[in-house]
């Protein structure tokens, strides 16, 4: 259920799931995190160069019967939280419906079919299954990942998508008011149709394969690179592509992906960029784990970067989870240690309504 991407309409493990056929169901996900960087004290922010965050997620399901469900991801958040809010400006707590929406599933051998319609994440890319601070083993998130201005957006758009599975094969596809690359809302101006989609398959148990895809115009007349005299937004699209793979094995999980997106215009040059990254997780003990994960972007519009995490993970219960990190970026932008960041997060995740009908 944490995953923002393609959430089952089926409920978390448990009673309500298991054994009702309709419920309310209420799980949170509450993080807190300090942070020291040198990017906090220079431009432009110009603060102290430590500072604290948090975020709280909310995951409403409400299953209406064997196959109908209502289910949404609610979130919370002050900045700075993300390390890319180190970079911009602005303090407060901004709240995002990233998902809600109703959905009708139907599960057999070998197969299942989920049909969605309302505000979903992007089925482009693979990340956000992992977005939530519990499930996310390391800090930060991969670069090609943010709010506004980044090629995938958490945010979600409105739209519908369907999801199936035959054997080893899964499949989704997805239409939507907008691009991952700019959410509009259905109150918004310069909302045009967008597709994204993907597959994977399952070589064998814990390991997956896929890619996905994306395309449709991106710009509104009031983006930021949106200049004077450019073509109508319709008529400039913006298209992804993507590869990702999954492996676990006994104490290991790895996970990658790689991306290239570009942003048509007219007026001036095409924008492109790829980016990827790899990561890994090893339990070393049933309380302990160690994560890291390493990036790149590259573009034709900017300097490029690379990003290298490394995280300790510990759970002193079932509840909880602590996390010490430590990411150094490195590329033209970063002089030193100024893009480097020392991090501590605090995860407590609960189920505070349960409420079962039969």
């Amino acid at each position: 259920m944490k995953g923002l991407v393609y959430i089952s309409c089926l409920l978390p493990v448990g009673l309500l799931a298991q054994e009702a056929n309709s419920g309310f169901e209420l799980r949170t996900t509450i993080s807190a995190g300090a942070f020291y960087s040198p990017q906090l004290s220079t431009p432009p922010r110009d603060g102290a160069p430590a500072t604290g965050g948090f975020r709280l997620m909310l995951y409403p399901t409400w299953k209406l019967s064997k196959h109908w469900t209502v289910a949404g991801a609610v979130q919370s958040e002050s900045r700075p939280y993300l390390f890319a809010d180190f970079t911009t400006p602005g303090y407060g707590v901004r709240t995002n419906v990233l998902q809600t929406y109703l959905c009708y599933s139907r599960f057999w051998n070998g197969g299942s079919l989920t049909v969605r319609i309302g505000q979903l994440s992007t089925a482009f890319g693979a990340f956000l299954l992992r977005y939530d601070d519990s499930d996310n083993p390391l800090i930060d998130v991969p670069m090609a990942y943010g709010y506004y201005y980044t090629p995938v957006s958490f945010v979600g758009q409105m739209g519908t998508e369907v999801d199936g599975s035959i054997g080893k094969v899964d499949m989704r596809a997805q239409f939507v008011n907008s691009s991952p690359a700019n959410p509009r809302s259905i109150l918004d101006h310069d909302q045009y149709g967008n597709w994204a989609g993907g597959a994977g398959y399952t070589i064998r148990q814990g390991l997956r394969v896929g890619a996905s895809t994306y395309h449709g115009p991106y710009l509104d007349r009031h983006y930021d690179f949106f200049f004077p005299g450019e073509a109508p937004p319709r008529t400039l699209p913006a298209t992804a592509v993507g590869l990702d793979a999954q492996w676990g094995h006994g104490p290991w999980n790895v996970y990658a992906e790689w991306q290239h997106f570009q942003m048509d215009y007219r007026l001036i040059p095409t924008f492109t960029q790829h980016t990827g990254y790899a990561e890994a997780r090893r339990v070393l003990s049933p309380r302990w784990y160690a994560a890291a994960r390493c990036g790149y972007i590259r573009a034709n519009a900017f300097p490029g970067h690379q990003a290298y995490e490394l995280v300790a993970g510990f759970r002193p219960n079932r509840y909880q989870l602590a996390k010490v990190g430590y990411e150094i970026q490195q590329g033209p932008l970063f002089q030193g240690a100024q893009g480097n960041t020392l991090a501590l997060q605090l995860v407590t995740s609960f189920r505070p309504i349960s409420i079962a009908r039969d």
